[in-house]
């Protein structure tokens, strides 16, 4: 799902004919033989951050947003911390368990970030919030539940890795809405942090084998340029993952992921005939269900919201930011 990030993740023992990955890193792994995710996740970071650079400097498209070295540890460096440990697990867990496993834990996501919320950040949902989730998950889990493979240890790091994802929206969305940043700045802001946690990993971690694959293989350049347009294509992800969060929320990113697994099962059918189950076609059915129950909630809320600014029920302030506008902003 998009809450995910844009990881490129190993490839499973269990998923070798089957893995939904994306084009790019699809490539960067079977074709290029570069099976190094956090090496490319740092050019990944790079890559966003150049990429911000020109757009905030050189383009004009943002104004830069002034930012205090202590505010910046403070708000935008355990987003940054919390987006790397996601990459983190999401690669673990798929050395141990499938795909379709890890896609069935990832489907918890809008729950568990509707529940961190509640918890952590005290706000409040409308009931039919509530509800809405569960059509959205169990539609997931049906779609999935035909091809688990447990492994505890890949159970594991997926489950921190869904409950990470969750944290990651979280803080995007407080700092987006509450502290108004956009999604420019706040990949300008992300990238150099997010570069500075992976690479020394990267280098204690897969230094050696990096450097013996630029003796080994054969075509170096054309292989780069390739990596560094899978650079690119995370640069355009990451604003786009921003700009969904800054434009909703983190619960309506999230659902937005689930959402995305449910069609692209459909597409898979209708445009490449690759056969689905029934008990998958009724999953996603099911979370289609869900999660336009969901948007019709979420157009309620808002209507609501607009008829009578500030004077919203305790349990109808989905729409509000986490952080109160009134607080000092960066």
């Amino acid at each position: 799902m998009l809450p995910c990030c844009y990881s490129v993740n190993l490839v499973s023992p269990h998923t070798c004919n089957r893995r939904k990955a994306s084009p790019s890193s699809y490539s960067v792994h079977q074709k290029l033989d570069f099976k190094f995710p956090l090496t490319v996740s740092c050019v990944h970071f790079i890559c966003s951050s150049i990429g911000a650079y020109v757009a905030i400097h050189v383009l004009k498209a943002k104004p830069l947003i002034e930012v205090e070295p202590e505010d910046r540890w403070k708000r935008i460096f355990p987003m940054s911390f919390v987006f790397c440990i996601n990459i983190v697990l999401g690669n673990v867990s798929l050395r141990y368990i499938p795909v379709s496993f890890m896609q069935t834990i990832k489907s918890f996501t809008p729950a568990t970030t509707v529940i961190l919320q509640w918890l952590v950040w005290s706000k409040h949902f409308e009931w039919r919030i509530w509800a809405s989730l569960v059509p959205i998950v169990g539609g997931i889990l049906l779609t999935s539940v035909t091809e688990l493979s447990f492994n505890i240890f890949g159970f594991c790091a997926a489950m921190i890795g869904c409950l990470a994802t969750s944290t990651k929206t979280i803080l995007a969305e407080s700092l987006l809405h509450g502290y108004k940043f956009d999604s420019i700045n706040t990949v300008y802001y992300m990238a150099p942090f997010a570069t500075m946690t992976l690479a020394l990993p990267a280098m204690l971690l897969e230094g050696g084998g990096v450097i013996n694959w630029f003796y080994t293989h054969n075509s170096v350049v054309p292989a780069l340029i390739i990596i560094l347009g899978s650079g690119v294509l995370a640069f355009c992800l990451n604003f786009s993952i921003f700009y969904v969060i800054h434009s909703t929320t983190a619960v309506t990113f999230n659902v937005a992921g689930n959402l995305k697994v449910a069609v692209a099962v459909l597409v898979s059918w209708l445009i490449f005939r690759n056969p689905i189950s029934a008990m998958n076609a009724i999953g996603c059915g099911i979370t289609l269900v869900g999660c336009t129950f969901y948007g019709y909630v979420r157009h309620l809320i808002s209507q609501q919201q607009a008829a009578a600014p500030g004077n919203l029920p305790r349990n109808q302030m989905e729409m509000l930011p986490l952080v109160d506008d009134k607080q000092e902003k960066l």
